[in-house]
């Protein structure tokens, strides 16, 4: 099939911050873009071309996709995957359905791992109440217990210290199915975004580490500061589940390693993902660049990395006392600002973010530091 050239309008399902990055990064390129969303004032549908305000089932609004745009992309792992399967039958879809019906269940996403092969926690199935009755072994304990579905940023999911908390646990997550992994003993968390063209081509960005303050993606560095063996190893992983998911597009591995070295996966996003908004300063080519390109059917670009980056989150609670004095962040002439557009502040939303590039982790880990600190202390 031939490339999808720049003038073409390009569909995307779901309006978030992710969204409008792509949304920008088309546009860039000489793309239109027409925003599935059904939330009116959506960080991507308010910069779009077209804005379809509806329901991801609507039929009306999945017409206009299917007959307006060459191609349709994704900007949250939860869209209904029969869609996708629609629209496939339309035009060109990155990421397929079957690879998005499987990233976007903990369970399938888990088992998925298991059968080809990938270390991933140790887990069990909690789909009903009938499952708590089964005597469960000891080393779950401490565990987590987890929501298959729709879980993000620390939201549905729960520690679990004795086998005892489990039924008020299950309970508090409101019966639904649930996966309940062992906790590990961490040394750091890493993660990889890797690119799956329709030819076969993959790209890999530089690896990031990862640091999380209340389930929430507090801050990346870049390059991660782990051993060039864990690198190359995350990569290569990073790699293989892209092949075997048969995947098409952007995607996210996250990984524990262990503080015996191991490495295991701990989940797979299907989309760009926050830990890779660096890219968007300090790579070549950034995450959602390469979205477009695969989209389309271009050659992937470059993603080579300009220098050590940092990129911090910035949460609604940073709102509590009024816009942030974001002269703390533009009066250094290393930073970057990203606003995401949304008009209510929440503790606990992304809002935002800002980077820090320079010639070292220390120096951009150490001047992030600083502007963080600032911040808080208006």
């Amino acid at each position: 099939m031939s490339s999808i050239l720049p003038g073409a309008m390009l569909g995307l399902l779901g309006g978030g911050q992710l969204g409008r990055m792509f949304t920008m990064a088309a546009q860039s390129m000489g793309y239109r873009v027409t925003v599935l969303d059904p939330a009116e004032g959506s960080p991507a549908g308010s910069i779009a071309e077209r804005h379809l305000c509806a329901d991801y089932h609507d039929a009306s609004a999945l017409h206009e996709l299917s007959t307006t745009c060459a191609g349709v992309t994704t900007e949250f792992e939860n869209v209904p995957a029969d869609v996708l399967r629609f629209l496939e039958q339309h035009c060109v879809v990155s990421p397929p359905a079957r690879s998005v019906s499987i990233a976007q269940n903990r369970l399938l996403e888990k088992q998925f791992l298991a059968a080809n092969g990938f270390s991933v926690a140790p887990f069990l199935a909690i789909q009903n109440k009938d499952d708590l009755s089964t005597a469960i072994d000891a080393l779950f304990f401490p565990g987590i217990l987890k929501v298959s579905q729709f879980g993000y940023d620390g939201k549905g999911q729960v520690r679990i210290h004795t086998p005892h908390e489990l039924s008020d646990a299950f309970t508090y997550l409101q019966q639904q199915p649930c996966v309940l992994e062992q906790l590990l003993p961490l040394a750091c968390e890493i993660s990889v975004i890797v690119a799956r063209g329709f030819d076969d081509e993959i790209s890999l960005f530089p690896v990031a580490e990862n640091q999380h303050m209340h389930g929430i993606l507090d801050m990346s560095i870049v390059p991660a500061r782990i051993s060039a063996g864990i690198v190359q190893q995350a990569r290569k992983m990073a790699t293989d589940v892209a092949i075997q998911l048969d995947y098409r597009g952007v995607l996210c591995i996250e990984f524990f390693v262990l503080t015996d070295g191991r490495l295991f996966i701990n989940e797979i996003a299907p989309r760009p993902h926050n830990s890779g908004h660096y890219t968007l300063d300090a790579c070549i080519t950034s995450q959602f660049e390469q979205q477009a390109r695969v989209l389309c059917r271009l050659p992937q670009g470059s993603t080579a990395l300009h220098t050590p980056v940092v990129m911090v989150n910035l949460l609604g609670d940073l709102w509590q006392s009024g816009e942030p004095d974001w002269n703390k962040v533009l009066n250094n002439p290393n930073a970057k600002l990203h606003l995401y557009g949304k008009h209510e502040a929440r503790p606990g939303r992304k809002m935002g973010h800002f980077t820090v590039l320079a010639d070292t982790v220390e120096q951009a880990l150490q001047q992030a530091e600083a502007i963080k600190v600032s911040l808080k202390n208006r």
